[in-house]
């Protein structure tokens, strides 16, 4: 072991990170085409705002379902077997979406609504896998910007991809938006195939890197040892256990309110654009990923800026906190945009707004920081469950909103407001942050 420490080390927790961000941004953009496609879906079978906001979440309610069995998977299975089946079934799930466009009008909304559960489902493992890769991969000092680096894939997705899909949608038709996507992930998967593997089994990465994160505090035996979920041990021990601890409830609904401000962008937000601002959708898709652009160097400074306070020397608590307040305050400014009438500047103040969402996201990383060492996965399930049950309820609700107020103003109001519980959770609930110890 010492002489590792004479050799220069590896980077590919790096590369590693790098992978977890690509299938996130081609993750949420599959995530995303159905926003992007909603207006061509809308006219062409005649669905209101409350149908279409039932759409919008049925991939939330087999997300959410799945977290747990997924989480456990991914600690008896290993992440890299897991995910990879993931990738695949999601990737299959889009390309059938895009076939519901030739089917008539009752046949094309169950079907569609069937098949964003299945996206759903497939798509349940994947946040839970990434934290766990990272708690395996990093080091706690570095834990934050890897874990906002992946996260940042989230809005990346709609800084790369809502152009593209603005554009294949007003160009073929927005089935073909599916189809681009679902090939696309499958692609991926030889990718993930080639590129992930456990720390000690990784061909690139040598022993002065792994002992690098070993003394930081990675997990690099997570999927070696015995260390993962036990086979006779009730998935509802562990659950029970997490749920019976207030820092990990402040933080999963703290997670849940943070989550509020994604899902109104990736699905009510570019037909924002076009009902109340009156764009074109090939101009939404464009308008839509500025305010991408700033969420995604949100996200990537947030934790470079934990990450910072860390090693400075500040506690953890102080190091994931500041952040995460900070974003949520910036978030809350998307309640300006009732007041104003200029699109440049609706499409400003939500750039401020995206941007504190992505600079106070730092779920994940907490979640690396506080998951009990054998249940990383289903840690992260549980966390999944709080944090996209506003991907079912977020949709809904603003398609009532619209519904009944004939207006966006108050479904604004809502976005704000989750932004407000999530910095009260965080100075009031969760305390001290700190790894959890199962009894």
């Amino acid at each position: 072991m010492n002489v590792a420490k004479d050799v220069k080390k590896t980077n590919v927790r790096w590369i590693t990170v790098a992978i977890l961000f690509l299938i996130t941004v081609i993750n949420y953009a599959d995530r995303a085409t159905i926003s992007l496609a909603g207006s061509g879906i809308e006219k062409q079978f005649h669905m209101g705002p409350v149908a279409m906001g039932y759409i919008f979440s049925a991939f939330g309610w087999a997300y959410v379902i799945c977290q747990l069995p997924g989480g456990y998977w991914l600690d008896r299975f290993g992440s890299k077997r897991v995910y990879a089946f993931s990738i695949f079934f999601w990737a299959l799930s889009s390309i059938l979406q895009g076939f519901t466009g030739f089917l008539a009008v009752g046949t094309a909304f169950v079907t569609l609504f069937i098949l964003r559960l299945l996206s759903g489902a497939a798509e349940s493992p994947t946040f839970p896998a990434n934290s766990r890769i990272v708690a395996a991969w990093f080091p706690a000092a570095e834990r934050g910007t890897a874990a906002a680096i992946f996260s940042a894939g989230q809005a990346a997705a709609t800084v790369i991809f809502a152009p593209l899909m603005g554009w294949i949608i007003f160009t073929f038709g927005w089935y073909y938006a599916f189809w681009f996507m679902g090939i696309l992930a499958m692609l991926f998967t030889l990718v993930w195939k080639k590129f992930i593997h456990n720390p000690k089994d990784h061909p690139m990465a040598n022993e002065a890197e792994i002992q690098y994160i070993v003394e930081g505090g990675g997990l690099v035996d997570m999927d070696q040892t015995n260390a993962g979920a036990k086979k006779n041990e009730s998935i509802m021990k562990y659950v029970k256990q997490l749920l019976h601890n207030r820092m990990m409830i402040g933080i999963y609904i703290a997670q849940y309110c943070i989550n509020a401000t994604i899902y109104f962008f990736i699905t009510w937000f570019p037909v924002y654009l076009v009902q109340a601002r009156g764009l074109s959708i090939l101009k939404a898709g464009f308008a839509a990923s500025v305010p991408a652009i700033f969420g995604f160097a949100g996200g990537i400074l947030g934790g470079i800026l934990s990450d910072f306070l860390l090693k400075k020397g500040y506690s953890l608590t102080v190091a994931r906190k500041v952040p995460i307040v900070l974003g949520m305050l910036l978030g809350m400014t998307i309640i300006i945009c009732n007041y104003v009438d200029s699109v440049f500047m609706v499409i400003a103040i939500m750039s401020v707004a995206f941007f504190g969402k992505g600079f106070g996201q730092l779920g994940w990383a907490v979640n690396s920081d506080t998951a009990p060492k054998a249940i990383v996965g289903v840690s992260g399930g549980v966390l999944n469950i709080f944090g996209n049950l506003t991907s079912i309820i977020t949709p809904i609700t603003i398609g009532y909103i619209i519904k009944i107020t004939g207006s966006y103003n108050d479904a604004l109001v809502f976005i704000a407001a989750h932004c407000l519980i999530a910095i009260l959770c965080y100075l009031f609930i969760v305390g001290e942050i700190k790894r959890v110890e199962l009894k």
